[in-house]
């Protein structure tokens, strides 16, 4: 039983032996635990030595993989600010982080450490893509407080390098259908030496993620961004073919501004020139300044609207709307004028018409009627008489050319009635200072060309005939064939005067005042043709795609 036992206790006393020396060997490997953090420790201390041994013999004139493979830049955008767009100068500006990754295999390094992250100082010292923006204006790297620049230098050689840049770049805009309008902006970058044989250009998350505008980072006054696209496409040039990297960033304009500023100040004032319409026609300096001031108004809206934009030589969706709303009100001051004018037209007819139906009334002859009062109260003495006589002879010949202005009533004069017969000869035989043969006979003519007078009142026949027989023969022999001329012409006189007064004189000319046809006409055409160039020009602009077309989507 003994001997059965001492084996197997032999062989659990040797497994022991052989754990315990384990165990010893394990502690002895792996050492105490303070020695890894002292090595730990001691590593930045080396950490010169491996950037030195990296640059060491390092050419930063030469691209990586030079005389052997294409080198692919890869690069991504993450846009933090966009805007403002200038129309004026067509161009745009944001602040992005424009980031490039390449492999460059002369920077490879074995070390705990899977990433390097340097600063800019490490820039200069190796190589990094020659890449500039292809229709930028202006480009500013931020230097406050130090470069905003990123290095980093990972395990297996392959390098990022992000910039923080301000961009002003170009941005080509076809304003027809402005301020309805929309524009797709370019961003163009790529190499400025290395043709596409030597250096090419990808996106590094795809054309879809590879550039990020954050919500809160595209809010624009004047545009909304709707999304961008991306593409690549070959230029060629006489040093060879290049790679250009292209971002569209789509803009659409915002119409509240110009709604305010323009378009409904225009309606307005072409509302108001329209209104004019509705002023009494004889308001002509009411109607004038309407006129006028809704013209000048509109040279003004035309003129401002005009500095937000570039000079183009094209007219704008703005300028037709403009132009319409100019005519409108253009017109309402012509259509003022015409109406003036024809009411004008239409006054002097009547004014004619008035005075032609004067001129056909009956007018008593006041010349001769009063040329017999003179006479006929001058009888007291011949002297007196023969100057009468010789002022109504000269008279008559003269074509009745004097016109006395006092009106007084006839006196009866005491003459007797003598015959009408009596010659020349006699009538200078018989006065004590007769006439010439000359001045008897032209009286005489006188008295016989006198045409006959109407048949008149038999009152007033006879009163000039009784007081007519009671004169002396002397004033019988000295007129003679006038006196019977006044017998004659007096009552034709008064008679026609009475009959002149028992007429309805002609009415007056119509008043012109009130409302004009055209004015009618215009009251209704100019709203309606108004109206609907509104209703056109809004439905075909607002269903019009006004978004301008990227080159990568034509």
């Amino acid at each position: 039983m003994v001997s059965a036992k001492e084996p197997a206790i032999a062989m659990s006393s040797g497994l022991s032996i052989a754990l315990l020396h384990c165990l010893c060997l394990a502690t002895c490997l792996t050492g105490p635990p303070g020695q890894s953090k002292k090595e730990e420790k001691l590593w930045p201390e080396n950490f010169t030595s491996i950037l030195n041994s990296l640059l060491d013999g390092y050419d930063n004139r030469l691209r990586p993989g030079f005389g052997g493979p294409v080198t692919e830049v890869k690069t991504d955008i993450y846009v933090t600010s966009f805007g403002p767009v200038s129309d004026v100068e067509m161009e745009y500006t944001m602040d992005v982080f424009f980031r490039q990754t390449w492999v460059d295999k002369r920077l490879k390094y074995d070390g705990p450490i899977e990433i390097l992250r340097l600063n800019n100082l490490m820039v200069s010292k190796v190589w990094t893509p020659d890449t500039f923006f292809r229709n930028g204006k202006k480009s500013v790297a931020h230097n406050m407080t130090a470069p905003n620049k990123l290095f980093r230098i990972m395990r297996n050689g392959t390098i990022l390098y992000t910039m923080r840049l301000t961009i002003s770049a170009e941005c080509p805009m076809r304003l027809v259908d402005f301020p309805m309008d929309g524009h797709a902006c370019p961003l163009k970058f790529g190499s400025y030496a290395y043709p596409k044989s030597e250096m090419i250009y990808t996106w590094t998350k795809g054309p879809e993620k590879s550039v990020e505008v954050p919500e809160e980072s595209s809010s624009l006054v004047q545009y909304d961004l709707l999304g961008h696209t991306v593409s690549t496409e070959t230029i060629k040039s006489i040093t060879g073919e290049y790679i250009v990297m292209t971002v569209y960033f789509h803009l659409r304009r915002k119409m509240g501004y110009f709604m305010i500023q323009t378009y409904i100040p225009c309606i307005m004032t072409v509302i108001l020139s329209q209104v004019s319409f509705w002023i009494n026609k004889e308001s002509v300096p009411a109607r004038t300044v309407f006129g006028i001031t809704t013209v000048l108004t509109m040279t003004t809206l035309s003129i401002s609207a005009r500095h937000s934009l570039p000079k183009v030589s094209y007219a704008t969706a703005m300028d037709w709307f403009i132009a319409v709303c100019f005519a409108f009100v253009f017109s309402a001051l012509i259509e003022f004028a015409a109406v003036n004018y024809f009411t004008n037209i239409q006054m002097e007819k009547a004014k004619r018409k008035t005075v032609k139906s004067l001129l056909e009334f009956p007018v008593a002859p006041v010349q001769r009627e009063r040329s017999t009062e003179e006479i006929l109260m001058s009888t007291d003495a011949n002297s007196n008489v023969r100057k009468r006589t010789n002022a109504t002879v000269q008279s008559e010949t003269d074509g009745g050319s004097r016109i006395d202005t006092r009106h007084s009533s006839i006196q009866p004069p005491s003459v007797a009635q003598g015959s009408s017969d009596i010659s020349p000869h006699s009538l200078s035989a018989s006065s004590p200072n007769p006439f010439t043969r000359i001045n008897a006979s032209e009286t005489l003519s006188s008295a016989r060309a006198t045409p006959p007078a109407p048949p008149s009142t038999p009152i007033l026949t006879g009163f000039v005939s009784q007081h007519a027989t009671a004169g002396s023969p002397s004033i019988q022999r000295l007129l003679g064939s006038r006196l019977e001329q006044i017998q004659t012409t007096t009552p034709n006189t008064l008679g026609a005067s009475a009959k002149a007064s028992a007429v309805t004189p002609p009415a007056p000319p119509a008043s012109h005042s009130g409302t004009s046809k055209i004015d009618k006409y215009a009251r209704i055409l100019f709203p309606v043709t108004f109206g609907a160039f509104n209703m056109v020009y809004w439905v075909v602009y607002l269903s019009k795609d006004t978004m301008e077309k990227s080159e990568s989507l034509m």
